[in-house]
């Protein structure tokens, strides 16, 4: 039988280093919001003929468009992406895209800067709401499973701070992920960033719960079995089936990151290191840390 519980400290290690490592990263270079928390415009359009990303950025720069951002989907096809822009400026920049060539514009977006503010703002509270409620549900559902073991004491409450730990290094490790991306290629985040963090979130906890479950059975079935011993039992039995549930998802956003397009690359992408490194944390974290909890919990 693969024993997590006795190589803990390793994966613990391994973890630490990961999540300390995106945390200095997240905090030396931070994350680069999108329009949708900054303000701004993002326009959709397409061109008659092929027109040069280099020289759309700068005919834009030259009509007084600061920083345009150029985000090719095809060789017609751009997404362009702009500081809030006034009305003069929003028809200067049209009149400098017409300039370049016939164009259709298939969608514009204009958020402002304090729509952008409290967007941010409604993104903290959605995480932290659903960490709450993984917490309290978590807590409710195993309420019964208050049981001594081997030199432990178990409880739900251990169960579901354990959860949320792993989710916390699952967060850590896939936002500074973006912040590397953020300072060297200038991805910035959106509203589908916090979409596939919640997504993340929902995915890993499923995973988790899954194992306790089946800790939660087996304290029943092997009463007089050390904790070490149920969790490495646990883990084992549900093993193939994480895997499995995981590598389908896996193999789907492989396919969407190669053929979805530019517009939900990103967005992909974060599902895809989220659910990978969710499967992990839930095997290789999360049940290490409830058994090292409740290790020393025995009541005298």
């Amino acid at each position: 039988m693969f024993s997590v519980i006795k190589h803990y400290k390793f994966w613990f290690v391994f973890s630490g280093f990961l999540t300390a490592g995106a945390l200095v990263l997240l905090f030396s270079w931070g994350l680069k919001p999108g329009i949708d928390f900054r303000g701004g415009t993002l326009s959709d359009i397409e061109f008659e003929n092929p027109a040069p990303a280099t020289a759309i950025q700068e005919k834009l720069n030259e009509a007084g468009i600061n920083n345009p951002i150029i985000q090719p989907i095809s060789d017609k096809k751009y997404i362009v992406k702009t500081e809030p822009l006034s009305d003069e400026e929003l028809a200067s920049f049209r009149e400098t895209l017409q300039k370049i060539g016939s164009y259709k514009e298939h969608s514009f977006e204009s958020i402002g800067p304090t729509i952008g503010r409290e967007l941010v703002r409604k993104a903290y509270w959605q995480i932290i709401l659903v960490c709450l409620g993984i917490i309290l549900y978590i807590a409710y559902s195993f309420r019964n499973i208050a049981s001594d073991t081997k030199n432990s004491r178990i409880s739900s409450w251990r169960m579901g701070a354990s959860a949320i730990l792993a989710l916390l290094h699952d967060l850590s490790i896939t936002v500074g992920l973006f912040a590397v991306l953020g300072h060297y290629y200038g991805v910035d985040i959106d509203s589908l960033f916090i979409t596939a963090l919640l997504t993340i979130l929902g995915f890993s906890v499923h995973d988790t719960i899954v194992v306790f479950d089946r800790i939660r059975e087996n304290l029943k079935t092997y009463p007089y079995k050390s904790l070490g011993t149920i969790i490495d039992y646990s883990i084992n039995s549900t093993l193939a089936r994480s895997i499995n549930t995981s590598s389908t998802l896996i193999f789907v956003l492989i396919a969407m990151l190669l053929f979805g397009g530019q517009s939900i690359y990103y967005f992909v992408l974060t599902l895809l290191v989220g659910v990978a490194v969710g499967t992990y944390s839930s095997i290789f974290i999360a049940s290490p840390i409830l058994y090292v909890w409740s290790r020393g919990g025995k009541k005298k």
